[in-house]
């Protein structure tokens, strides 16, 4: 068992460690599939709002389409954590309109013995840095990190009487709701952010305009080359190029340093090779369509799961870039993606995208404005994230005091 954070003697008087296991009931389980017609709310570890703890949309479905994990039964006052990637700490407690409903096999359902612990105070316990730092130290598996539900039950809380853990709750629930006002209020400013960043966009390519007669209609592949990626095992200890992938690629940057490398012939690489001005596109997954533009990029070449666009010299590469953020784009990819659950991009769906096109100089002095007016909007954004950021930190420090019983 691994346990950071929590030491016996730095904890105020009357208070404990204690395992969960020791302080949480057994669960039921059930087998929807035996009412096949009858209606359950089935809650799986996409239901977990990892940024507001929350239970979100979790599905209504029959019982003849249960999930094969979908077999625990949770009550009002459960906490929930999903025992895939602990350290994204998707947690969330049952409330009322969830009792006897079922959840999924990944995730680990604590019902306290409320004799001994609140389950406020649990539900708390779960978001704090210790907890998530000692179980995310439990996980095994690197393609599917994970811990057991044994891992989560052997984890230990700081446990005072039951009068002073009902009287911390209190004081948390307050604060973490001016908390959460906070965060509310940045994400509203962050979305302002972004919208002036889709208007600019407008300005240059509305929806519906009649464009100069000096502009023209080109498809994408009458104007580029498009190339599918390579598929490679990624390895760090490789001394081969630096291979990008869908998963590499963050908010638009890409961190060079963290990028592994594969082992590629010569042919491939030439033909996979990246260079300043490229435009890689995310093909599948939940970025499909997403586009990054290159610059300055190391030895390196690109995953199966991306495209690559390279422009002719009747094009710009920066005017080409924004517009791939613009309304006219984004309609194209949404209408014309295949696929349901995962929708993808393919190369023939890519190069039918029509672009309105002016002359190259016309098309360098868009790019220049746009280049400009985005840094501005970029520089807006990244104040306000690093505000939340700001935020996140008080939060994790009002449950640290709170658990070292300074509250």
């Amino acid at each position: 068992m691994t346990n950071h954070g929590f030491h016996q003697h730095n904890l105020p008087a009357g208070w404990t460690l204690a395992k969960l296991g020791d302080l949480c009931l057994e669960i039921e389980t059930t087998d929807p599939k035996k009412n096949p017609d009858l209606e359950f709310t089935y809650i799986d570890i996409s239901s977990i709002d990892r940024s507001t703890k929350t239970i979100n949309a979790p599905a209504v479905l029959f019982g003849k389409d249960a999930p094969s994990r979908a077999k625990r039964v949770v009550r009002s006052g459960d906490v929930l954590v999903a025992t895939t990637r602990p350290n994204l700490n998707a947690v969330a407690l049952v409330e009322e309109e969830y009792d006897g409903q079922v959840c999924s096999t990944g995730i680990c359902v604590l019902r306290p013995n409320c004799d001994l612990l609140d389950s406020e105070y649990l539900y708390f316990g779960t978001r704090n840095a210790d907890f998530v730092n000692s179980l995310s130290g439990a996980v095994q598996g690197a393609m599917y990190p994970a811990v057991t539900d044994r891992q989560v039950l052997d984890q230990v809380i700081p446990l005072p009487p039951p009068a002073e853990q009902k009287r911390i709750v209190d004081v948390l629930n307050e604060q973490m709701a001016a908390v959460e006002r906070a965060k509310r209020a940045a994400a509203e400013r962050l979305e302002a952010a972004q919208v002036l960043r889709r208007t600019l966009l407008r300005t240059v390519w509305p929806l519906e305009a009649e464009y100069p007669s000096s502009w023209k209609w080109r498809l994408l592949s009458e104007v580029s080359t498009i190339d599918y990626g390579y598929t490679a095992s990624a390895d760090f200890t490789s001394s081969g190029p630096r291979f990008l992938r869908i998963t590499d690629i963050q908010d638009g940057q890409v961190d060079w340093e963290r990028v592994p490398s594969c082992d590629i012939d010569e042919g491939n690489e030439r033909k996979k090779t990246l260079q300043t001005e490229d435009i890689v596109f995310a093909r599948t997954g939940g970025t499909t369509g997403k586009s990054f533009f290159v610059e300055n990029p190391p030895r390196s070449v690109f995953a199966s799961y991306l495209l690559r666009v390279r422009v002719d010299k009747t094009v710009e590469p920066n005017y080409l870039k924004h517009f791939f953020n613009s309304d006219q784009y984004w309609m194209h990819i949404t209408d014309n993606s295949r696929g349901g659950a995962q929708p993808n991009v393919n190369a023939k769906l890519l190069g039918s995208l029509k672009i309105p096109l002016p002359p190259r100089t016309e098309q360098e002095r868009i790019a220049e404005i746009l280049d400009t007016q985005m840094i501005g909007a970029e520089n807006v954004g990244n104040a306000i994230r690093s505000q939340q950021l700001e935020v996140d930190r008080i939060s994790s420090a009002l449950l640290r005091r709170a658990f070292s019983g300074e509250v």
